[in-house]
């Protein structure tokens, strides 16, 4: 009994369910069309010079006395921090470099929330945790030191157990006997509870004598007095300008409703770890913040006094450019987190949690201009490029056709699938992680259809040596597979390497190709694996292709095919001797 042809086995890694795969592919392909016109994003997001977009120049500003703090080390770390405040994961093609010595340029393309930008490019994001010596309304109108705000106070968080309002016990209920607003001041002056800590962690004492703190709490008290917080009035900006971490401040809260007589700064944003935006369980948005270790210990401190004072003494406010984002009350000793609630919402949530991350610049900026930058140029590059890419592929599928005729239509369906996940990829990564595509990103979309090809020629190079050594297509399509499979795999991987380690070390623009070499590279195995394979498969059984049709790419004598081995059968020539032997 002759054995079996082992040639039509499948291979170890063969498909043998070709319609799970194309299945599979189709269903995500049809959930990213979906998803793209559901966002009401049917196109990607172009680069500044593709689309236009806006130019903004900020001018350096040193503190008075401080006029060496613009230097070159000053301006390229306010680079970095402008940057990875607007440019995120590197994608969304904002520009920052420096001009001259103390210049800062910023371009932002269309299509970005252009006046975010702005605020969070020129935002200092200066963070300091200060004691409340003195809350009153926003209005130059003197109030009493000790009257409850007319504002809902929100919440603290960490741990312990943290209160949105005056505690009930007496702490925190104002005293009908509260002193006026001088003496409350120069009291605190005199004798804080809060002794503020240099970086050293060394108190800072007080005035040297009663008459210094008097004069100094007087000084203050007109400052307070005085301020009216009112934005439209633009003083609330100004509030406590040029003021230290390590003095007394008068302040204002971000909606002008309060102002404040802040102490000596307890905490600063250098001891923030981490902060993010999270919805808290009033289903409020919050701005949460870890600690350091060394952060955790000084708030830990200061919660620790503060929850043995009396209202409004047991309040710390939170101040983010010596604006008072929030200032709670405190109950108990926390340590370990805090939170920042207020009139939130998620986007303004979010944009402070990305400041806050990112690290306060180490100078003071001030916008000089806002300019509109034309996309002319780049329209123009962008026409010249889409020719050239059209005429590569037309040269593609070409060669294609004229090389492996009937081969050429999996070729050509693998480019089209490969090319409907690459757009509606990029489109939905525009709202998503803001990615835009620039000129580069072009070039590293038109250079991807040479990769996808060269995949497509490596399993039909590997297909057309197995019918080479006379097998059939269904056996030759299952055996080649695993070959072809591993070079494409070591291919990709190298490609997909390069665009890594591009994407890593360079900025800017060149990290647009980087970023779409990389993508259109993993498309690249997903397409081979879910859909050339799998489409190979199914027509190695139809009778146009398994048959060798001249025109199919396959022909065994077009490729030289062997013959089959076969085993001669032995014959002999000797005479039989006995007929019945026989």
């Amino acid at each position: 009994m002759a054995a079996p042809n082992k040639g039509r086995r499948p291979a170890a890694g063969g498909q043998s369910k070709p319609g799970r795969a194309l299945a599979f592919i189709l269903i995500a392909m049809v959930a990213l069309t979906g998803g793209m016109f559901w966002s009401h994003h049917t196109t990607p997001r172009l680069g500044i010079d593709l689309a236009g977009g806006t130019s903004i120049t900020l001018k350096a500003k040193a503190e008075p006395g401080q006029e060496s703090a613009i230097n070159k080390t000053n301006m390229e770390t306010a680079v970095q921090i402008m940057n990875r405040r607007v440019n995120g994961l590197g994608v969304t093609e904002a520009e920052v470099q420096t001009q001259g010595n103390d210049n800062i340029i910023v371009n932002i393309p269309k299509g970005t929330d252009s006046e975010q930008a702005r605020q969070q490019v020129g935002q200092t994001a200066k963070l300091y945790f200060r004691p409340v010596l003195t809350a009153a309304q926003g209005s130059p109108t003197p109030t009493p030191s000790g009257s409850p705000s007319p504002s809902a106070t929100p919440s603290a968080g960490g741990k312990g157990t943290p209160k949105g309002t005056p505690s009930a016990s007496g702490k925190g209920t104002p005293s009908a006997k509260s002193s006026p607003q001088g003496r409350a001041v120069t009291d605190a002056l005199k004798a804080s509870p809060t002794p503020s800590a240099s970086k050293s962690g060394s108190p800072t004492p007080a005035p040297s004598s009663s008459a210094d703190a008097q004069a100094a709490a007087a000084k203050l008290q007109q400052q307070f007095t005085a301020l009216d917080c009112d934005p439209k009035k633009g003083q609330a900006a100004k509030a406590g300008e040029g003021a230290k971490s390590t003095d007394p401040t008068v302040a204002c809260s971000q909606d002008g409703t309060e102002k404040y007589i802040l102490g000596p700064a307890e905490v600063d944003g250098t001891d923030v770890a981490k902060s993010q935006a999270v919805i808290n369980q009033n289903g409020q948005w919050i701005v949460q913040m870890d600690f350091t270790g060394g952060g955790s210990k000084k708030f830990a401190s200061i919660t620790g006094k503060l929850s043995q004072q009396q209202y409004p003494n047991n309040r710390f406010a939170i101040a983010l450019d010596n604006q008072v984002v929030s200032a709670p009350t405190v109950s108990s000793t926390l340590s370990g987190s805090a939170e920042i609630s207020g009139s939130f919402n998620q986007k303004s949530a979010q944009d402070l949690a990305n400041v806050l991350s990112y690290g306060a610049l180490p100078l003071s900026f001030q916008e000089q201009s806002v300019t509109t930058v034309t996309a002319a140029l780049g329209a123009d590059q962008l026409h010249a490029g889409l020719i050239a890419g059209a005429i590569g592929l037309g040269l593609v599928i070409i060669y294609l056709v004229a090389y492996y005729r009937g081969l050429a239509l999996i070729a050509i369906l693998s480019l089209v699938v490969s090319a409907i996940l690459t757009y509606t990829i990029m489109a939905l990564l525009g709202p998503g992680i803001g990615f835009a595509l620039n000129l580069p990103a072009v070039c590293g979309a038109i250079v991807a259809i040479g990769i996808t090809a060269d995949s497509f020629i490596v399993y039909f190079e590997r297909i057309r040596d197995e019918i080479r050594e006379g097998r059939t297509l269904r056996p030759a399509v299952e055996r080649a597979w695993p070959r072809a499979r591993r070079t494409i795999l070591v291919s990709d991987f190298v490609s997909f390497l390069a665009a890594a380690v591009l994407f890593i070390v360079t900025v800017g623009k060149v990290q647009g190709f980087a970023f779409t070499l990389g993508l259109t590279t993993l498309l690249d195995v997903v397409v081979v694996f879910l859909f050339t394979k799998p489409v190979m498969t199914l027509l190695a059984r139809r009778p146009f292709f398994a048959s060798g049709h001249p025109w199919s790419g396959l022909d065994p004598k077009r490729l030289g095919a062997k013959p089959p081995l076969r085993r001669a059968r032995r014959t002999t020539s000797a005479p039989v001797d006995n007929p019945k032997e026989a």
